[in-house]
C-alpha cells in the first residue's frame, strides 16, 4: 500500500455559494441562510484512481478524507449477461455492493452503507475524543459498527428495536461501539429522534446523515466504479431509496464527471423506487411538490411494518432541502416506482437465478423497478443502464461464517424523557 496523501478540497454551500474550509465536521452553511446541503469541491477536477490504496480509498481523490482505515471493500461493476438477456437489454451494468468474492466484492456487511462508513470515519474530525452518534434503520448501523469496531472509533448507534436482526456480525464487536434502541413499534424516524437527543450530551456529535459530505461522496463511489468501468456516464441509474441520499450522491458524482470531461456529457436519469405501501417520496414527486406531503405518524409506522425492505423507511428524507432529492430529480430527470413485496421477492429470485448471488430486499426493489420500466417501455433496451445493487451476498456470507448478533444496552420508549436519555447514555461511556 502506498503512502496516503490527504485529499485537497473545500466546501461550498448550495444556498448562497459560500466557499469555506472543512475545519470542524461542518454539516451546514456557515451563514445559515436557509436549509441547504453543502458540497465538497475537490482540487482534482479529474478522477484519479489509485489502485495502490485499499478498497474504497482508490477513489480518495473524490472523497473528503485525510487517512485510510483498515477493512474497506469497494463497489464492483460488471456487465450483466444473465439478467440482461432475460430482460432483453444490451448494455446493462450491475454495480454490486456486498459480498461476492468471485467478483472481487468484499463488503462483509453486505451493504453499500460500508461506502458511507469508511468515508465518514476517515474524514477530518476535530471531535476525535468525542462520541459519534449514528441513527439507522439497520444496514447503516451494521456498517458503522463494523468500521468503528475495527478502527477503535467511539460510536453510539440508535436503531428501532424491531430492526435488531440487522445487527449481525462475524467478529466480536469492540466495546467502543454502543448500541441502543427504541421500543418495538418504532421506526427509523424514532431512532433519529433518539439520536438527536443524544447529541445534546457534551462530547457527543452527530454523524450528520445526508448533510455529511463524506456520507454522500462515499455512496457516490458506486457511480465512480460504474463510470470508470464502463468508460462513459450511463443513461439511466436504478436504485431503491429510503432517504434518497444515495440518489443525491449519484447525481453529484455525475456532475463531477461532467466537469471531468472524459466520460461524456450525459445526465443519468434517476430511476428510483420505494417499497409499497410506504412511498412518501414517490407521493411528493408525483404531486410535483417540493415539500413532503403530510403523513400521519401512526399510519406511517403501520406502512413500515408491512414492507420487507425496512431500510427504505425514512419519514423525513432530504427531499425538499436545497441540493436535495427534489433538486436532483428536477435537474437529472427520471421517475419513482412503487414496488410491492411480492414484486421485489420475484425480482430477487430472478437475480439469483440469472446472476448467481442473493440480494437484500432493498436491492430487489431496484431490480423490480428495472423490470417494471422495461415492461412499461420507458427505458430504451439499447441504453447504457447502471443498476445499483445496494446490498447482496448476505446469505452467502452467513453460510460461510459463524454469525453473532449485537444486543442493545438500552431500550427507550417511543417518546422518552430527555433527561432520562441523557443520564442513561452518559453512564454507557
Amino acid at each position: 500500500m502506498a503512502d496516503f496523501t490527504k485529499t485537497k478540497y473545500h466546501l461550498q454551500s448550495l444556498c448562497c455559494g459560500e466557499r469555506f474550509e472543512d475545519q470542524n465536521w461542518e454539516l451546514n452553511c456557515p451563514n445559515n441562510d436557509e436549509p441547504s446541503l453543502i458540497r465538497a469541491i475537490y482540487d482534482n477536477k479529474q478522477l484519479i484512481i489509485d489502485e495502490t490504496q485499499p478498497g474504497l480509498y482508490k477513489f480518495a481523490s473524490w472523497l473528503p478524507v485525510n487517512k485510510t482505515l483498515k477493512g474497506s471493500g469497494s463497489p464492483v461493476t460488471f456487465k450483466s449477461i444473465g439478467l440482461a438477456k432475460e430482460l432483453g437489454l444490451t448494455n446493462l451494468y450491475i454495480t454490486f455492493n456486498g459480498y461476492w468474492p468471485e467478483k472481487g466484492a468484499m463488503m462483509e456487511t453486505g451493504t453499500f452503507k460500508e461506502c458511507e462508513a469508511y468515508s465518514v470515519c476517515a474524514r477530518s474530525n476535530e471531535n476525535t475524543n468525542g462520541v459519534m452518534v449514528v441513527a439507522s434503520a439497520g444496514n447503516t448501523a451494521r456498517a458503522f459498527a463494523k468500521v468503528c469496531s475495527e478502527n477503535k472509533i467511539p460510536v453510539l448507534i440508535c436503531v428501532p428495536e424491531d430492526n435488531l436482526n440487522a445487527l449481525w456480525f462475524s467478529r466480536k464487536i469492540d466495546p467502543c461501539v454502543k448500541l441502543i434502541a427504541v421500543e418495538s413499534g418504532s421506526d427509523y424516524f424514532d431512532a433519529i429522534h433518539l439520536s438527536n437527543l443524544a447529541c445534546h450530551i457534551e462530547g457527543f456529535y452527530p454523524e450528520g446523515g445526508a448533510k455529511n459530505v463524506a456520507r454522500r461522496d462515499g455512496m457516490g463511489t458506486t457511480v465512480l466504479s460504474a463510470v470508470s468501468t464502463i468508460g462513459r456516464i450511463p443513461d439511466f441509474y436504478f436504485q431503491a431509496i429510503g432517504s434518497g441520499t444515495g440518489a443525491i450522491a449519484a447525481w453529484e458524482a455525475n456532475l463531477r464527471f461532467l466537469e471531468d470531461g472524459r466520460y461524456g456529457s450525459t445526465k443519468m436519469k434517476l430511476m428510483l423506487s420505494q417499497n409499497a405501501p410506504f412511498i412518501p417520496i414517490k407521493d411528493a414527486w408525483d404531486a410535483d411538490s417540493r415539500q413532503m406531503l403530510a403523513m400521519n405518524d401512526e399510519e406511517a409506522r403501520k406502512q413500515v411494518e408491512e414492507i420487507d425492505a425496512k431500510v427504505l423507511s425514512n419519514r423525513k428524507p432530504p427531499y425538499s432541502i436545497i441540493g436535495g432529492l427534489y433538486d436532483a430529480m428536477k435537474d437529472a430527470g427520471g421517475e419513482i416506482f412503487a414496488i410491492t413485496n411480492q414484486e421485489a421477492a420475484n425480482a430477487a429470485r430472478l437475480f439469483s437465478e440469472t446472476e448467481g448471488n442473493d440480494i437484500e430486499p432493498a436491492a430487489a426493489v431496484a431490480v423490480a423497478s428495472l423490470i417494471q420500466a422495461i415492461h412499461e417501455g420507458n427505458t430504451d433496451k439499447n441504453a447504457t443502464i447502471m443498476l445499483n445493487i445496494t446490498g447482496g451476498g448476505i446469505e452467502k456470507f452467513k453460510r460461510e461464517n459463524k454469525i453473532n448478533y449485537l444486543e442493545p444496552l438500552l431500550v427507550f420508549p417511543l417518546n422518552p424523557d430527555p433527561h432520562s436519555v441523557f443520564e442513561k447514555i452518559k453512564m454507557l461511556f
